[in-house]
């Protein structure tokens, strides 16, 4: 199968899988039911993404690959760190409180059995928050930042930018924050967080 037509086929599968997720949650979607949905093979599903855990974790890596490319590209770059958390912030935000995340978060909620749980964490969070330490780690040693860890201060961080608005966006109390808005509370963000550890 040619690449481009295997992309589209994967954008079909994964839309689908979103569509389901949001209709019966995780534990009523299937591996087939999203086959159906899609038009595709089950035998393609299992193919591609191994089980109904590995396409859900297909699903929240490629959610998070944007904000995971950005920082990686900024690290490399050698940018400055209150720079780079300006350019991220809308970005991290947008991610974690847009559809998608959202419906993801509601069918981890809803799923007893925790593996979806698990694998929002470990695609998502776990990958991301190793690079937001560098970053963090980088302000330190450019003397705008003072913090004993780094794991406390990137969590001090993540709750300046993004505070309860994932949960009100997941128990349908918030609209999807507009890229103004997402913009403005990151400013503030990186505000706070100077006053707090500068």
């Amino acid at each position: 199968m040619r690449e481009e037509k295997r992309l589209l086929r994967q954008k079909q599968i994964e839309k689908a899988a979103y569509d389901l997720l949001e209709a019966k949650g995780y534990g009523g979607t299937s591996m087939l039911g999203i086959a159906r949905k899609a038009r595709a093979s089950n035998e393609t599903l299992y193919r591609w993404y191994g089980d109904k855990q590995g396409l859900f974790q297909a699903l929240v890596t490629g959610n998070a690959e944007e904000v995971k490319s950005h920082l990686e590209a900024k690290l490399k770059a050698d940018h400055h760190a209150l720079s780079i958390l300006r350019t991220l912030g809308p970005k991290l935000l947008a991610l974690l409180t847009g559809d998608r995340a959202i419906a993801l978060n509601r069918a981890a909620a809803a799923d007893s059995s925790g593996e979806l749980g698990a694998t929002l964490s470990k695609a998502g969070r776990e990958s991301v928050f190793p690079l937001l330490q560098q970053v963090l780690l980088r302000a330190r040693s450019d003397g705008d930042l003072v913090f004993e860890r780094s794991e406390e201060a990137v969590g001090l961080y993540l709750d300046l930018l993004v505070g309860d608005q994932q949960n009100r966006r997941v128990i349908g109390q918030l609209p999807t924050p507009s890229k103004a808005a997402c913009e403005e509370r990151s400013e503030k963000a990186i505000g706070h967080l100077r006053l707090l550890l500068g």
